[in-house]
């Protein structure tokens, strides 16, 4: 039997990941979704450094900067 994949899980910065611009910013559910990760391995990627660190917009928002992670999945292959 197919499974069928909820659209409304799926954020639309990460649908519409390819037109933001570089200087946007993502949340980590966003970042988890484009390296297939969990978000709890998208905060260990970027402690070791495996992604670039996030920007602390406000005291309780944390982003990553679109041309980077570009930059960053452009090095991962």
């Amino acid at each position: 039997m197919a499974q069928r994949i909820n659209q409304g899980a799926i954020p639309d910065a990460l649908k519409n990941f390819d037109t933001l611009p570089d200087a946007a910013n993502v949340r980590d559910k966003v970042v988890a979704g484009l390296f297939g990760c969990s978000v709890p391995t998208v905060w260990r990627m970027a402690k070791d450094g495996r992604l670039p660190r996030p920007r602390k917009l406000s005291e309780r928002v944390t982003a990553w900067n679109v041309g980077q992670l570009r930059a960053a999945l452009r090095a991962a292959g």
